[in-house]
């Protein structure tokens, strides 16, 4: 799909500005999508989340449990993430995110029979008990925005290159195994 044009001077098109056309729909693809690494995402929330705790007004959450409930919820989010590694491993299929095309077999067992992107889910738990430790009503609204960003830039361009890829039988997992739980 080619970017949308507007006419411009003396008969030729002028190229949208790429920000109209991210916010309007009109590309495809974005210059993000698969360009930034998940570890690095999260370390990018990760690090605002807690600048918006030290330097935002507290709005804490105040209880003695904070420590035990953040390190429960951490630790199965790592969990999660590194069984879901061992299964790419197992199947012999690449674990970079960044090049899903070269993925050389579709994983649906194990803890890919309950979602489609258990990295991120684990991912997704760990930065909860980061929120939770943080004690910061504010940085919990970074959640659903780490939710948001993965979803547009790094799992609709994976699914495009699995669809692609395995044809029928991703679209076949796609329809029984939902895409966060």
């Amino acid at each position: 799909m080619h970017a949308r044009t507007s006419g411009g001077v003396g008969g030729r098109r002028r190229k949208r500005p790429f920000l109209f056309r991210l916010c309007i729909g009109l590309d495809r693809v974005s210059a993000l999508e698969l360009k930034v690494p998940p570890v690095a995402v999260v370390l990018v929330f990760g690090v605002a989340m807690w600048l918006v705790s030290v330097n935002v007004p507290s709005l804490a959450i105040g209880s003695p449990w904070r420590i035990v409930v953040a390190a429960a919820l951490a630790g199965a989010g790592l969990v999660i993430s590194m069984i879901a590694v061992v299964a790419f491993r197992k199947a012999r299929t690449t674990v970079n995110p960044t090049r899903p095309g070269t993925t050389s077999a579709l994983v649906t067992s194990g803890v890919y029979g309950l979602s489609r992107n258990p990295m991120y889910v684990g991912i997704l738990l760990a930065l909860t008990g980061w929120a939770v430790f943080l004690s910061h009503t504010l940085v919990f609204a970074f959640l659903p925005a780490y939710v948001a960003y993965m979803n547009r830039f790094q799992i609709s361009p994976e699914e495009r290159a699995l669809s692609v890829n395995f044809g029928s039988e991703f679209v076949a997992y796609k329809q029984s195994v939902r895409r966060w739980l």
